[in-house]
This record gives structure tokens, C-alpha cells and sequence, in this order.
């Protein structure tokens, strides 16, 4: 019964579309044979960006593996969610074999990274073709970087009336949450350079000294002089090369809410009815994470069949669970309160080994919801910070939160309510730019946590 190259059983697979709908033949089998095989833990995972279902599956089959030799005694079932999201192949995963060498990594896009745009964004080829030509050829005027801002905003806008748009926010402020990306409808040039700095501090090292060749010198002073120096170099289309990635990032971010509550949330709500007794835990990493925790938006009122949840290097905002924002009195998180309806703890991993949302994610999140100019934005590492990461520094601003070293968390009993914080980086630090760390979750620790969070013996 299980798929061939996941090696747990019983396991099912959820494919869901942009949109939060699942195939129904799938939804079907799981609703049907989940209590017939008299499955009492149901773990539920869901993938951040892989580019396919193949990448997807093979998370599933390692993550997967310890589990049943943790857990002999328990009835275990488990379910990979498969949604349509990407990782550019220029981001390894430790111990999985790399789509594109470290030598073939620069601005231009490989085949492997074309070919999951084109996948994931249907019917926009010439504006994916748009932006390959540009990325290999790097033109030396201003004006193309503008034009490259135009082309990535326009592969990943959405119609004023598709699903999707009102789950791009992670948090409301007094004035409502902002949807408009900031960093593609403001001065593209200027962000590009942006990015480029910070991926050049990220190379360069935690002390945060910008690489050679990458300076206020080469483009990155607010004169126009700086900007022509820096055309020379390749370090600014370096810079265009990640604009992309964090537009690509923000449609996926944007999907995991969709698909989290309109499709996951109200599946789960399902099995509480053909199955009573079954418990789901709920996994998810990096935007699977997101995609886990909106599902607790979108469950059924009064269904408590969500024994737990596990955030493994979540990349969504760490206040969006907060009932107020430390820098907005009269904000909140979108999911504040959420964590309510897990009948166990919402238990959250990180990592300061994580560079994708401990210096980049910061910088995009900034350009992405404040208007003001983004070169006060200090990096490396925001701890505490408006912008920071639920994967690189925990849950924020939510009262109650527990805070553990992950040797400590696999020793005591984890609290049975309420946000837990597991500081994972005793094990989440294998991996290199421009992700670091991020997807370096293959653990057997971190598949204890799961158990344990589910109180599952």
C-alpha cells in the first residue's frame, strides 16, 4: 500500500492544487482506509519548496524512517502532502545529491530551476523565458533591472480574485494587513542591490564584512555614480537573481495559506468524522509549516482531533501566532489564538544555523511590508527583530511559551498545551549558501520531538 519509494506503511498521499483543492480519489482512500487499518496517530507532513513530488517523497521516506523502531507499540499512519511548490536547485539539502554544482551556482538560471518555474507558475513561459535571457546576458543599464522587477512581479501576480489573495500577510497591523509586496512595486534597481549586499555579507561571514569587490564603491552608495560602477560586476544581477527566488518564495508563502486552510484544514475535519478516534499530528517544514498552522484556521468549529503540531524551520513570520505585535500595539498575528485548537502543543524548532530565514528572510520580509527604504536594515541576524523568522529564533510575543535546548526537550516531558520553543541547532547546521541550515531536518532527534509532542508511546 505504500508508494515505492516511501519505505513507512501504512502511508498516503494528498495532492492539492494552487488553489487548496485535493484530489478527490486520494482524500477518498485516506477517509476509507485510515480507520479500516486501524491507524490511532496519524503524522501529517508537509513539504516547504521542492520542486517536485519525487523531491517531496524522498523528504517523506528519511524523515519517516526512524519512526517506527521510536514507536513500536503505536498504531502509526502517515501522510505526505504534496502541493505545488519549488526550491531553486541551487539549495542543497545535506545528504540529498545536488541538482547543480557549487560551480555552476551564479545569476543565471539552470534548467533544473527554469523547469520548476514553469511548473509551478502554468502558462507563463514567455515571462519565465523573459527572465532567463536577462539573467544570462546581464545587461549594463539601469532601466533592465527595472524591467527585470516588472517581469518577476508579473510571473507571480495573482487575478484580483483568486483564492490566494488573502493569505499572503503574517501579521494585521492597525491599518490591515498589507498584501502589495513592497519589493516589487518599488524601486527594483535599488533592491536588487539590496539583496546583493546581503547575500555578499552572508559569504563574507557572520562578522558581517561584505565580500571583495562588494561595496559602497560597487554600487551599493545611494548615488548614481555607485550604481554604474556596479554593472561591471556580476554581484548586482546576483542580487536579481534572488529578487526572483524571494518573489517565487512570497507565491509560495502565499499557497501554503491556501492550501492550509482550504484544503488541508477542512480534510482534517473529515477524519474526525469517519474516524473519531484517530489523532492527527500535524508537520510541516519551512512554508509546509505555514501550511500546517493555517490548517488550524481552517478546521471545522469544535473539532479537536489535532493531538500536535511540529514547526520544523517554519518561514513565516515568529509573531504571527502573537494577540499583540511589540511594534504595533493595535496589531496581532493572523494565527493568533490558533494554537488553541491543537488539543497538544504547538512545538516550534529552529535553528541559528538557518542563513535562508536568518539573514535573507529578515531583508525580504522588510522589502516586502514597509514602504521606507531598506538600507537602515543592519545584517546579519535580526534576533527579537520586527522581521525575524519562526525558523531562526522561535515564537515570539506569545505569553505562556516554553523555551527548551533540544537535549533538554528529548530528556523532560514537553508541556501538553500552548507554543513550545526547541532551540534544534545542536543538529540543524549542516548545509551552505544560501540556505545554510534550512533543510537539514532529517533527524531522528527531530522525529522523537514529533513523537513526543504527540505524546505518542
Amino acid at each position: 500500500m505504500a508508494e515505492p519509494e516511501v519505505g513507512v506503511t501504512p502511508y498516503w498521499e494528498l495532492t492539492f492544487d494552487a488553489d487548496g483543492d485535493v484530489n478527490a480519489g486520494q482524500r477518498d482512500r485516506l477517509l476509507k482506509e485510515a480507520p479500516e487499518r486501524g491507524v490511532k496517530d496519524l503524522i501529517v507532513f508537509a513539504h516547504g519548496w521542492n520542486s517536485d513530488r519525487s523531491g517531496a517523497t524522498r523528504l517523506y521516506s528519511r524523515f519517516f524512517e526512524p519512526f517506527p523502531g521510536l514507536a513500536p507499540n503505536a498504531r502509526l499512519g502517515f501522510v505526505g502532502v504534496v502541493w505545488p511548490s519549488m526550491r531553486f536547485s541551487d539549495e542543497p539539502i545535506p545528504d540529498f545529491e545536488r541538482t547543480v554544482t557549487a560551480a555552476a551556482v551564479g545569476p543565471a538560471l539552470d534548467n533544473s530551476t527554469r523547469t520548476g518555474l514553469l511548473e509551478v507558475f502554468p502558462g507563463r513561459a514567455t515571462l519565465v523565458d523573459q527572465i532567463a535571457r536577462m539573467l544570462d546576458q546581464q545587461p549594463d543599464e539601469e532601466a533592465a533591472l527595472e524591467e527585470f522587477g516588472r517581469l518577476v512581479r508579473l510571473l507571480v501576480e495573482l487575478h484580483p480574485e483568486a483564492p490566494g489573495t488573502a493569505f499572503a500577510a503574517d501579521t494585521v497591523a492597525a491599518a490591515g494587513p498589507q498584501c502589495d509586496p513592497e519589493m516589487f512595486l518599488g524601486d527594483a534597481a535599488e533592491m536588487c542591490r539590496e539583496f546583493a549586499r546581503a547575500l555578499a555579507e552572508e559569504r563574507a561571514g557572520a562578522d558581517g564584512e561584505l565580500a571583495v569587490g562588494v561595496g559602497a564603491g560597487a554600487g551599493f552608495g545611494a548615488g548614481a555614480e555607485g550604481v554604474q560602477a556596479s554593472f561591471g560586476l556580476p554581484r548586482v544581477w546576483d542580487g536579481a537573481h534572488e529578487l526572483l527566488r524571494q518573489a517565487t518564495y512570497f507565491a509560495m508563502k502565499r499557497r501554503a495559506g491556501t492550501v492550509g486552510e482550504r484544503g488541508l484544514g477542512p480534510l482534517v475535519g473529515r477524519l474526525s468524522q469517519v474516524a473519531p478516534g484517530l489523532r492527527v499530528h500535524l508537520v510541516g517544514h519551512s512554508f509546509g509549516g505555514r501550511l500546517v498552522s493555517f490548517a488550524l484556521r481552517g478546521l471545522p468549529r469544535g473539532v479537536r482531533n489535532v493531538k500536535s503540531v511540529t514547526l520544523l524551520q517554519a518561514a513565516f513570520s515568529h509573531y504571527a501566532f502573537a494577540a499583540r505585535l511589540p511594534h504595533d500595539a493595535r496589531g496581532k498575528g493572523v494565527l493568533h489564538g490558533q494554537q488553541d485548537r491543537v488539543d497538544g502543543p504547538l512545538v516550534c524548532c529552529f535553528s541559528r544555523f538557518d542563513s535562508a530565514l536568518g539573514t535573507v528572510y529578515p531583508m525580504a520580509s522588510r522589502m516586502a511590508g514597509d514602504s521606507s527604504s531598506a538600507a537602515d536594515l543592519r545584517l546579519p541576524r535580526l534576533l527579537g527583530s520586527k522581521w525575524g523568522a519562526l525558523g531562526f529564533d522561535g515564537v515570539q510575543a506569545v505569553a505562556g511559551t516554553k523555551g527548551f535546548e533540544l537535549a533538554d526537550a528529548l530528556r523532560a516531558k514537553l508541556p501538553v498545551s500552548g507554543c513550545v520553543n526547541i532551540d534544534a541547532s545542536a543538529v540543524v547546521k549542516r548545509g551552505g549558501a544560501p540556505s545554510g541550515a534550512h533543510s537539514d531536518i532529517c533527524h531522528r532527534e527531530l522525529a522523537q520531538v514529533v513523537l513526543a509532542a504527540g505524546r505518542i508511546q
